[in-house]
């Protein structure tokens, strides 16, 4: 559940910043970003130089290192993205979005606590359907352009094992990957793997 900000209509598009495909929305400083259109993750990394992705966010939302103790933090764009800079000061609701990104972490922890790949995997891709895709006559696109590192990224396993399994779940007729790295999800029993 994304919180909803109401910013006024004039200083929010003075204020608004564009990032394409793959740049860093700087953090540092205790920044906040309030994701107007586009998706972005954010990520750390561990010591090995693993990528470990803390969340995957899109518009509504607001990401930013005074959100998190992590470091680094590292906020990507998967899309091209629209933010606005935004404080403390200006939300009433923090409640609302400390609560959200805790939703949020919480469900990806679980994604990632499966026992396979494959339950992972499904999980995952039901999730991602769950918050952002959109119904086709074949099933559910997620309307994200995401790599198969983008998903070894967050869930842990390699590259490598994320094709493998990915061809296997297409081979089964449970997923149609399209180009642009985007992924149809096609059988709606397998919506309801993100609960």
């Amino acid at each position: 559940m994304s919180a909803i900000y109401q910013f006024p209509e004039t200083s929010a598009k003075a204020a608004i910043q564009v990032f394409p495909r793959r740049a860093l929305i700087p953090t540092g400083q205790k920044n906040l970003w309030h994701i107007q259109s586009g998706i972005v993750r954010t990520i750390t990394y561990l010591e090995d130089g693993t990528v470990v992705t803390l969340g995957v966010w899109s518009a509504g939302d607001v990401v930013g290192d005074a959100l998190s103790a992590i470091e680094p933090y590292i906020i990507e764009c998967l899309s091209s993205v629209e933010v606005i800079p935004f404080s403390l000061g200006q939300n009433h609701q923090l409640i609302e979005t400390l609560t959200s990104h805790i939703e949020q972490t919480e469900e990806l922890m679980v994604i990632r606590s499966q026992k396979s790949i494959d339950a992972m995997l499904m999980k995952l891709l039901a999730w991602l359907a769950k918050k952002f895709g959109k119904n086709i006559e074949k099933g559910k696109l997620i309307d994200l352009r995401i790599t198969n590192q983008d998903i070894a990224d967050m869930l842990g396993p390699t590259r490598v094992t994320i094709s493998r399994a990915l061809t296997q779940l297409e081979e089964q007729g449970v997923i149609k990957r399209l180009p642009l790295h985007r992924i149809v999800l096609c059988e709606e029993e397998f919506l309801g793997c993100a609960s």
